[in-house]
Formats: C-alpha cells, structure tokens, sequence
C-alpha cells in the first residue's frame, strides 16, 4: 500500500531519519513503513504525524477574519492547501534477508509504502512457534515472542493499576500452559498477592494443570531451615546471638536427625530455653523467636514441598491474598523462591519461571534487610538464575521503587500505561532503546496496549493484547459487578431466615 513521498526538510532525509507527506489518510503513528534507495529497501517507524494548512497559520488573521461572522472554510478552498507529514525512524536497510545499518538516506520524491507483513515478522524477530501475546498494532500480525529470549534473561510487567499487568500476565501463563512437551514445557509458579489468578483452576483448558495453595495454611518446615537461612529470616540478631542461635539449631538437628524425627520451632524455643547461654542473649533470643511463632507460618515440613510446586507444564499459585501480615508474606517469598533455585541448581526440578506480583514490595530499592526478607533471593535469582533455567517475571505498579538490580536484569520490559512522572523518567533511564516519542506514549496508552522492549523483540514494538481464555478471578471483577453480588446474596439470606421461620 503506498502511503506517500519523502520530502526534503531542513534536517533530512538522513541515514537514522526521514519525512513524507502523506497521499493517505490511512497512515497512522506507529506504522512500519519501507522505500527504495540506492542500499537497498530502508524500513522505518512512524514516529509522529503532523497536520499542516498555510491559510490557519497565522492566528491573528484567523481571528479577525471570523471575528466578522464569516467562515475561512466557507469561503476559501482550504481543504487545497492542507498536508500531512509523517516523521519516520529509519530502523535500516534489508539486504540479503538482514537488516543492516543505513549508511546512505532515502531520496527526496521516493515513494514510501507500508512496510511487507512477511518481512516484519523477522525484522522485528518473532518466533511463529512462539509465545502469542497479541497484535502488532497497525498490523495483522500476530506478536509471537520467543520463549527462550523472554524468559532466559527474566522480564519485567510495569504499569499503573488497573492499565492490565494481571491480565498480560495470564495471557503469557496461557501461552506456557499450552506448550507440548516436546516444544519444551516450564513449570510455571506464581506469588499471587491479590488473588487474582484463582480464574485458572475453575477454567476447563487449564484447571487441570492448577494447582492454588493457600496462603493461609502454607508452612515452612523448620528442620529444612539452615542456620544460614535462619539468620536472613532474623536480621535483627547481633553476631553473638546468631552464633549462639547457629549453635543449638545445628544440636537440635543432629539429635532429631539420629532418632529419624522432625522439629518444629517450638522444639527449638525449648533447646535454646535448656541451653547454657548467657541470660543477656537467652531472653532477647526466645522474645525474637516467639515473635516468629506468632506468624504461625513455620511447622516440621514444608507445605507445599517444592516438587509439588514446580511441575513440567503446570500452574502453582500461591495466594497470599488472604495474609495481612507483610512479614509473613515476605518470608514466604523468601524460602520458597530460595528452594526453588537450589533445587533448579541441583536439577531436581523443571526449569521454571517464578512470577512475582508486586514486586516493588518484595524487592523495594531503599528498605533495611528486616524490612525486606525477600530482596537478596530475588537479586540473586535475577542475577544468576539464567545459567540454570530459573526466569523470574517481576510484575509492578511503582517501578520507581524496584530494586535497581533487580530491574536492570529483566532484560526485556512489557511496559503498559504508566502516568507517574517519577516511574516514567525511571523507565526512560532503564530502556536505552526508549526515544523521546516513545517515552511520551506510555501515557497515553490505553487499557490492553502494551510497549515490548528488549531482548524478545529487536525493536519495541506496540502490541494489543490478546483477549485472554481463562476465567477472571471474582477479586478482580469491576467495583459494580461485587456490590451487586452483594445486595444480592444479602437478600438471598434474609429470603431464607424468612422462610426458616
């Protein structure tokens, strides 16, 4: 489809630039467009669009003239001397089935068409056998990432509340779930804060393949713990009560250990309580332990354990949505994402991708470690988890406030509306690929619009977001949608006390 002529303007064309007036009105922002020049054939990004008409250009001539109740439309043919410009990227020249560095401009009167469908899905490096999560918007082109380039080197979902971060999020575990074995299948694990990802086990396609765990009744067995462990968990201990803490725990295993026997912390309060310590570590040592107790989160075992958790080609939600406690969530975060990477490391368990919601309060850039039990794993599994098949997907409402580590690592970013000016400079600093047009365009992003960045494209490209087929969770339904639920289950029961009595 032809869509104009390059034009000659002050600054262009240029070898990373070029303008056209546009022949027609089809043409649209973040368009892929191609032309003939002496390289080759140039592709290029519609970068923004600019409307022009000598007779409006000066606004005092404008006012007075209708200031006189005559119209400029009505009596002149200003429709004669309206243009479009469109301002184009250049993304490089295709030769020989690769796309190479221009080193050479388009030529002023060339024409430019919209740029070949079959041509953009290699330039733009997407996978046919890859992971759907939509389409490329202006194009019937199905975006279609590669697994091993997006999960390999981790990603990160960012965006304001409510802008879709859940519903991306359940189009990708979609897209995992479906894979055959023999395309090679992940476990897939997900901490599931709001309980926004129960919909799955009530889904025919893939309620078998769900497994939720609720957070409420999830323990960590206490003889699994390490001292080393024990010690993140209770950062607040000096060294002299950690040595003595290391001290009885490692006793109180050996001893458990030779009778075949599980312990519980209650067993450890009891072995530190018996033990000949100094009183002036004993008493703060058993007050910090019992304020562990009380989070009523540690038992003999794990629950789950970590082969149930990580499963070839199945779903485990952990929902924490029913705690309040953040402690207690951030030490559930903790120990599980640290079993899961030793166990991947050990290849006891499937490669898997470990999906954290609301990251930023898991792995918060400014925090102490007794504020943060679960920063240093989540670090640490960013960090090196690539060697050995361990992804982690960092989903977050407030990127400003993620670890810049941990951010930095996601070497591919799915970026949905963002308003904040804060988390949208945070952005721009963390995406070199990100220009300036781009950058303004996230907040104008609409519901289900996402900017994929990085390694599993090699361009951003702007996608819409597949409509998803699992069942949406009742907690994330629309404000109106519970408050009618609720009159009505209200009536139902006055309705049945009415006619119990």
């Amino acid at each position: 489809m032809e869509l104009g002529t390059v034009i000659s303007t002050l600054d262009g064309p240029s070898t990373t630039d070029f303008s056209f007036v546009v022949s027609n009105n089809k043409v649209r922002k973040g368009h892929y467009v191609q032309s003939e020049t002496e390289e080759g054939l140039l592709i290029g990004f519609v970068t923004d669009i600019t409307r022009a008409n000598r007779y409006f250009e000066r606004a005092e001539s404008v006012a007075e003239y209708e200031r006189g109740g005559e119209s400029l439309s009505k009596n002149f043919p200003t429709t004669d001397w309206e243009y479009v410009i469109a301002n184009v990227r250049v993304l490089g020249v295709y030769i020989d089935e690769n796309l190479v560095r221009s080193t050479f401009p388009a030529a002023p009167g060339a024409k430019v068409n919209l740029a070949d469908e079959k041509l953009l899905r290699g330039i733009l490096g997407f996978d046919d056998k890859g992971l759907r999560l939509g389409e490329l918007e202006h194009h019937k082109l199905d975006v279609r990432v590669n697994l091993n380039r997006l999960l390999q080197k981790h990603f990160a979902i960012l965006a304001m509340s409510g802008a879709g971060k859940s519903y991306l999020a359940s189009v990708l575990i979609e897209e995992l779930l479906e894979r055959k074995p023999e395309q090679g299948r992940v476990s897939v694990v997900i901490m599931d804060v709001h309980g926004e990802y129960g919909g799955f086990k009530s889904s025919p396609e893939y309620g078998g393949n769900t497994t939720i765990f609720d957070g409420r009744k999830i323990r960590i067995g206490l003889s699994k713990v390490s001292p080393q462990i024990l010690g993140e968990f209770l950062p607040q201990l000096s060294s002299a009560q950690k040595r003595d803490i290391d001290s009885v725990l490692l006793k109180l295993r050996q001893e458990k250990k030779s009778k075949g026997e599980l312990f519980g912390l209650d067993d450890l309060i009891e072995s530190v309580q018996k033990s000949d310590m100094k009183e002036t570590t004993k008493g703060p040592l058993l007050a910090t332990l019992s304020s562990l107790k009380s989070l009523r989160i540690f038992g003999k075992s794990d629950s789950p354990s970590v082969y149930e958790l990580a499963r070839s080609g199945r779903l485990s939600v952990l929902d924490l949505s029913g705690i309040d406690n953040m402690r207690k969530k951030q030490l559930i975060v903790a120990y599980f994402s640290r079993k899961l990477f030793t166990a991947r490391k050990k290849e006891r368990i499937p490669p898997f991708l470990l999906l954290v919601e609301e990251s930023h309060n898991f792995a918060r850039e400014k925090a102490s470690k007794q504020d943060m039990l679960s920063k240093s794993i989540i670090e640490k599994i960013a960090r090196e988890g690539r060697k050995f098949g361990a992804s982690i997907g960092l989903i977050s409402q407030r990127p400003v406030q993620l670890s810049t580590t941990t951010l930095s690592q996601a070497n591919t970013h799915i970026i949905m509306r963002v308003t904040n000016p804060y988390d949208i400079k945070h952005i721009g600093e963390g995406c070199e690929a990100l220009d300036e047009s781009m950058l303004r365009s996230i907040s104008t992003l609409r519901v289900g619009e996402a900017l994929i960045i990085g390694e599993a494209v090699n361009f951003p490209v702007f996608v819409k977001i597949r409509r998803r087929n699992s069942k949406k969770s009742p907690k994330g339904e629309d404000i109106d949608v519970l408050a009618r639920k609720f009159e009505e289950l209200n009536e139902k029961k006055k309705k049945d006390v009415e006619a119990f009595l």
